[in-house]
């Protein structure tokens, strides 16, 4: 029990409890307070450095901020420095880049036309090329009717023949030859050379072995070459015997003919391996020619021609010279002449000067009334006028 003034209170009572209860809060709450005063004292000693250290740090803060400022203010120097480096990096490159579209244009244009020659060239050497293949192709055709041709003896003997004609007509003029000449014997020689005695008047006959060549050129066996080789010899020797039967002909032609025969092929065949053929032919007085050597010969023959032609005209040539000596003598005296009449000329323009200038000197003395200068060759009867005194 508790007894205060005339009120007694027990322990129990709610009334006792609760003030009991708020005077233990209430000093709890006095020992909190003066706990957290220590404490804050102690909080106070202790930030004290903190204090200082967070000051610093505001100093060094501001240090930041102000390096901040001025690197701000460097970032814009910076910035516009590259803002400037940049525009004109852009202008270098938009005018760097219309020189390259220019140039790339120029280019092009270049290309363009060159590409457009190259192909006008390619498609004029296209045309040359189908030109080329049609000759080509014609050739072909040409190189089978040629075979065509060779396969027939008649048609192959007409083409010896007008091969032979071109030849002459090149090398020799049109009165030095006859084609297809009729001898005395009825024999009918390709052409007749009309030489001087001596040779005198020359065949020429074409002839061409053809079978007898080909056969040499299929033959693979040494049996098949023997067989070819016995008839080329007797197919050239055949030609040899008509040539030298038909077209000598002792008092009317020369002492030998020609054997044309238009193959260089069969030509060479004949000198490289059969020579004793062409000794036959020596031999006979029949001697091989083939288109190359042919035109030499002809040649040979034109410089007999012009060497005949010129002595039969000898007797003429000096006639006319005399009469042009006559004419150049006649030519002298004229010119003589002619020069005694300059002569004369000269001589009498030189006196007609002289009398000119004569006659301009007086004109001038007249002139100028120079009497006195003109008194010595006055007449003595005229009295010269004097001043009177």
């Amino acid at each position: 029990m508790i007894q205060i003034g005339t009120q007694t209170y027990a322990f129990d009572d709610p009334v006792v409890l609760a003030g009991l209860v708020g005077v233990v809060v209430l000093l709890l709450i006095l020992l909190l307070l003066i706990l957290a005063l220590r404490a804050a004292n102690r909080s106070a000693r202790l930030a004290e450095p903190l204090a200082y250290q967070v000051g610093q740090l505001g100093q060094r803060v501001q240090g930041l901020s102000d390096g901040q400022h001025q690197l701000a203010g460097g970032l814009n120097h910076v910035s516009e420095a590259q803002a400037a480096a940049q525009s004109h990096l852009l202008q270098l490159m938009e005018k760097r880049l219309a020189q390259v579209s220019q140039a790339m244009t120029e280019n092009l244009q270049g290309t363009s036309r060159r590409t457009a020659q190259s192909l006008g060239e390619l498609q004029q050497r296209l045309q040359a090329i189908d030109k080329a293949q049609d000759n080509i192709t014609k050739l072909s055709g040409d190189v089978l009717s040629l075979q065509d041709i060779l396969s027939n003896k008649q048609t192959r003997g007409a083409f010896g023949e007008i091969q032979l004609t071109d030849i002459v007509t090149k090398a020799l003029p049109s009165d030095s030859y006859t084609l297809q000449a009729t001898l005395s014997n009825g024999r009918r020689a390709d052409c007749l050379i009309h030489l001087p005695n001596p040779p005198g008047p020359i065949c020429i006959d074409s002839k061409f072995p053809l079978e007898a060549y080909e056969a040499l050129r299929r033959a693979k066996t040494e049996g098949e070459l023997t067989e070819a080789a016995r008839g080329m010899r007797t197919a050239v020797r055949k030609h040899i015997k008509d040539i030298s039967e038909k077209y000598i002909i002792e008092g009317e032609t020369a002492d030998g003919a020609l054997m044309f025969l238009p193959s260089e092929a069969v030509y060479a065949e004949l000198h490289a391996n059969f020579a004793e053929v062409v000794r036959d032919g020596f031999a006979a007085r029949v001697w091989i020619v083939s288109p190359t050597t042919c035109m030499a010969t002809l040649n040979t023959m034109r410089a007999i021609l012009k060497d005949a032609r010129m002595r039969e005209q000898a007797g003429a040539i000096r006639r006319e010279l005399g009469l042009l000596f006559a004419d150049v003598e006649r030519l002298g005296a004229r010119v003589e002449n002619l020069d005694r009449h300059f002569t004369q000329a000269a001589k009498d323009v030189a006196e007609i000067k002289i009398s000119a200038d004569k006659a301009g000197r007086r004109a001038r003395r007249l002139d100028n009334f120079d009497f006195e200068e003109l008194a010595p060759e006055t007449d003595p009867a005229i009295v010269p006028l004097v001043k009177e005194s």
